[in-house]
């Protein structure tokens, strides 16, 4: 198993993973959901073999899920222990508080950070270097929200405790520190609506399905949304 080490021997990360997945059907029907999204949003996939082997992505969400599992049932030394792992050897960190849906796709997932409060709802996509953290020292309810639908490009920053709307799109390399409506695009740094605060254009089909990070017009009416 590629997260054993000395203190998490193979065995006993076995029966740990065993135990929960054993008595969890919701846990086992997301992995399902979470295969299917990376076979038919990522052209890089060529077999479901292919993606429960070697895409690390889906690797360090499935393992969030374990991890998940256990903290919610108070073993929370056991639960950072293996976010650790993965933080380590997949380079993924993801709190193991955080809420995740399913139909995830994590697609490289290199750098993706995910803080404490984090939610992420259904059918998302995010890309790699991607940061879903707080804007300082806050304590409490801090990380950003991110609804069904929505696809956040690569090296993007979110932060704060923000709503994404479903179905958005998040463009490569922005920075996001407001809310971003349903079904809008934001992109750049500071982020901003294309189309315009005011009447921002609306997106027709769910962008972590299509995959498509491009956009498709620019214009003088573009309002920041930071």
């Amino acid at each position: 198993m590629k997260l054993s080490n000395s203190n998490l021997q193979t065995n006993t990360l076995s029966e740990i993973f065993l135990g929960i997945l054993n008595g969890d059907e919701e846990i086992k029907k997301s992995i399902r959901f979470d295969l299917i999204a990376v076979k038919e949003r990522d052209p890089a996939c060529i077999s479901y073999v292919h993606c429960i082997l070697n895409f690390k992505g889906f690797l360090a969400i499935q393992t969030h899920r374990i991890a998940q599992k256990l903290w919610s049932q108070d073993r929370k030394t056991l639960a950072l222990l293996i976010q650790n792992r993965v933080s380590e050897i997949f380079g993924v960190d993801i709190h193991p508080a955080a809420k995740i849906g399913h139909g995830i796709l994590l697609d490289h997932a290199t750098g993706v950070v995910v803080g404490e409060t984090s939610v992420i709802g259904n059918n998302v996509s995010i890309l790699h270097n991607v940061t879903l953290g707080g804007t300082g020292n806050v304590c409490g309810d801090r990380h950003p929200k991110i609804g069904d639908g929505v696809l956040i490009g690569a090296c993007t920053s979110i932060l704060g405790n923000v709503k994404i709307g479903e179905g958005a799109k998040i463009g490569a390399g922005s920075v996001v520190l407001k809310d971003v409506p349903a079904r809008t695009t934001a992109v750049g740094n500071p982020a901003r609506l294309l189309g315009g605060k005011k009447n921002p254009s609306k997106l027709d089909k769910i962008p972590s399905f299509t995959m498509d990070h491009t956009y498709s017009f620019l214009s003088d009416s573009h309002d920041y949304v930071v």
